[in-house]
């Protein structure tokens, strides 16, 4: 079976459940940049695969999360089947690997330039993809019902990877670089 079938050629795509919107549709939007982002996301866990083992595999789940996450923000209209959910206590989980990584990091009293080391630099990256997604799904949401969970979940995963960036460079003993308040 062929990657392409010709049916976005004149600027629509399908949404789950079948209804046509066109490809600049802020719910294309909204799921496109969640895609995005998780590829910087991708990208980042195999940044860290065989240095940071533990937080590869929360990586990988975050990005099962986010396909979760694309799908729901794709279907428009009641679908005759289940979709995927958010798994129970996502948010709160996220939460705690957020504490976690910052009780262990120094106290900020100025703002973090991007950088310190690739993987950090790559942590910022996802981070302001992430922003954006959470943008663009607060614009669908004013169009649209959303979930609240998938606002929940973007907006904590871009404090997560501010503070995993933070780690990255601090755990392997390299500095940081602060822009001085």
């Amino acid at each position: 079976m062929p990657v392409y079938t010709k049916t976005g050629d004149k600027g629509t795509t399908s949404l789950v459940g079948g209804t046509r919107v066109a490809k600049c549709h802020i719910r294309v939007e909204a799921y496109g940049t969640v895609d995005e982002l998780n590829s910087h996301v991708g990208l980042l866990a195999e940044m860290i695969r065989s240095s940071n083992p533990d937080q590869f595999a929360y990586l990988k789940q975050v990005q099962y999360n986010l396909f979760v996450l694309q799908t729901l923000l794709a279907t428009e209209q009641e679908v005759p089947f289940q979709l995927p959910q958010l798994p129970e206590g996502a948010v709160a989980e996220m939460e705690h690997a957020i504490d976690t990584l910052q009780d262990n990091l120094p106290k900020l009293s100025c703002f973090v330039i991007p950088g310190g080391n690739m993987a950090s630099a790559q942590c910022h990256v996802a981070r302001t993809v992430c922003r954006r997604a959470e943008r663009c799904i607060v614009a669908l949401a004013q169009e649209c019902p959303v979930d609240e969970a998938i606002s929940q979940y973007v907006n904590r995963l871009s404090d997560f990877l501010f503070v995993l960036s933070r780690h990255l460079v601090i755990s392997v003993g390299d500095e940081e670089s602060l822009y001085h308040c």
